[in-house]
């Protein structure tokens, strides 16, 4: 009975001090701000070292080269260079328990053999099918880009003609729905109108969803054509009112609609949803400030932090040139970083962070962004405008931009103008605490009945 014993205790310490295998597949559940990304590594092991890619599937994303895969027991580690990630963990009982690291942020996301699933968010203003309206796919072609739209046209009845109304998106690749951080805003807003009498088109951006292009490449100004080739599709329709076609446009789309009002007379009324009335450059500072600020930022880094920002922007304004920009902006940072004594992370180089920031910084949608000025464009729109914010917007201060953009319409002569900024609303018309971007997934609620109703009356007494 001794010897057996003995035995078994023996095959306790071989099974328990057995090395534990990370081939196979791993899954997570990455959550930032209210976004919940899945992500899978794939692990496979050759004679002297271990191998594997990541996918991404919400982003529909596959195979992406994992540049580095180690395993010391029960230690793991992930490294995708190209992306900026570091993944390390410990292997307990077939799980991973670690930290997923990107861009100088941490986040906890823990890996199993097992297929996970997002967290169901509430979103309660989200309308099901069936729909007390027709509804139908369509496609539109913007010949000057060669690019193909797809998207959504709504009308309160398939027969009938109808004013309508056409969405553009905010910045960042957006579908027909402006998703983002679990809601779908122009969901909402084309629901609440088609079911009160406006049809609604919108569609995905080009190189989003449906729609075919390069988004990476395009400016706010490319983006305009696509708006102008989406009244275009409406014109050629029999069940569209063509003397009451309007523009919708939200954050970077209420910069975008008033370019295509002052070139055309097909457009009868814009309203901006969040849009600017300031130039760029000052935007985004003033942007940082309030954010920084609300998140508890120490004054002396806001300042030092505006400083640097203010001289990188400085060096975008004076210089039209792409490749000089760049090599600008990259003299500027190595110096900043230099002088400054920043840590550089383990395995990197003052020129990797340099360069990954320079062409961040340096895209064709940025360097646009930065160096326009809205108001002359505005001083151009001759049609009726609803300009309205929400009071807690800190991406877009309300007073500074309503004022902007009422001051240069009225210099234009354009006196069928009306602003409103609503109380309690953010960015994207929630009502909330702060108007911290940090709040938009937290908040149930996804566009305010009160902007909605705001937007409808304004829209009937243009069309009747």
């Amino acid at each position: 009975m001794r010897v057996l014993l003995i035995l078994l205790i023996l095959t306790s310490v071989s099974l328990s001090t057995q090395a534990q295998d990370i081939t196979g597949k791993w899954n997570g559940l990455l959550k930032i701000q209210g976004v919940q990304l899945r992500l899978v590594f794939n692990v496979t092991k050759g004679e002297n070292r271990y191998t594997s890619t990541m996918d991404s599937p919400d982003q529909g994303v596959k195979d992406i080269p994992v540049t580095t895969t180690t395993f010391e027991d029960p230690k793991v580690k992930f490294e995708v260079e190209s992306a900026g990630i570091v993944y390390t963990g410990k292997l307990l009982d077939e799980k991973i328990k670690g930290t997923f690291k990107q861009g100088g942020q941490e986040f906890p996301m823990d890996l199993s053999r097992e297929e996970v699933k997002k967290e169901e968010v509430r979103r309660p203003q989200e309308p099901t099918k069936p729909f007390p309206y027709y509804s139908e796919d369509v496609a539109f072609e913007n010949s000057k880009a060669d690019v193909s739209l797809a998207g959504t046209l709504t009308l309160p009845k398939k027969k009938g003609k109808y004013p309508v109304v056409i969405l553009i998106s905010g910045s960042g690749p957006q579908n027909r729905n402006e998703e983002l951080l679990g809601h779908k805003p122009f969901l909402i807003l084309s629901d609440y109108l088609t079911r009160n009498g406006i049809g609604v088109l919108r569609y995905d951006d080009r190189g989003v969803g449906e729609s075919t292009g390069d988004f990476k490449a395009a400016t706010s100004k490319d983006f305009a054509t696509d708006v102008e080739s989406a009244v275009e599709y409406l014109k050629t329709r029999k069940d569209i009112d063509k003397k009451n076609i309007g523009l919708i446009g939200h954050s970077e789309g209420g910069l975008i609609a008033p370019m295509v009002a002052a070139e055309s007379d097909d457009v009868s009324f814009i309203v901006l949803l969040a849009g600017t009335g300031i130039q760029g450059d000052k935007l985004l500072l003033m942007q940082e400030e309030l954010i920084w600020r609300e998140n508890g930022m120490p004054e002396e880094e806001i300042e030092k932090s505006l400083r640097i920002n203010t001289a990188l922007f400085d060096i975008v304004l004076n210089s039209e040139d792409s490749v000089k920009v760049k090599e600008d902006l990259t003299i500027s940072m190595t110096k900043m970083i230099e002088e400054d004594s920043t840590e550089i992370p383990e395995g990197s180089t003052v020129e990797d962070i340099v360069e990954k920031q320079v062409n961040q910084f340096a895209t064709p949608w940025m360097l646009y962004f930065i160096r326009y000025n809205p108001a002359p464009t505005l001083e151009k729109v001759k049609c009726p405008v609803l300009a309205i914010n929400g009071e807690k917007d800190l991406q877009v201060p309300p007073k500074e931009n309503l004022q902007a953009i009422e001051k240069a319409l009225n210099k234009g002569g354009n006196n069928k103008v009306t602003t409103k900024e609503l109380a309690k609303l953010n960015h994207l018309f929630q009502e909330s605490e702060t108007g911290s971007p940090d709040e938009y997934a937290s908040i149930e609620q996804t566009f305010s009945p009160i902007a909605l109703e705001v937007v409808l009356e304004w829209i009937n007494l243009q069309v009747d």
